[in-house]
């Protein structure tokens, strides 16, 4: 992990388009201004997290996994 320490007003630059600047500092908070490209998403940790979260449970829900649609196909042609 790369640490740096930064002012008011300076920035840190990721790559080409991607730049980070502090905006306000107040007590023990840290106000940053974040300028991506839009095709970059940019989330807080716990907000990155819930998404992942979300994401595995849907794609392992056992209410619609691969085996119970193909089950219903099965059952519209069987009553055909």
């Amino acid at each position: 992990m790369l640490v740096l320490t930064r002012k008011l007003g300076e920035s840190i630059r990721i790559g080409d388009s991607i730049v980070i600047k502090i905006v306000d500092l107040d007590g023990r908070h840290v106000k940053l201004g974040i300028e991506a490209p839009k095709n970059v998403s940019v989330n807080r940790e716990e907000i990155y997290d819930k998404i992942q979260k979300e994401n595995l449970e849907a794609s392992t829900s056992k209410e619609f996994n691969l085996q119970t649609i193909a089950q219903q196909f099965r059952k519209c042609d069987d009553s055909k």
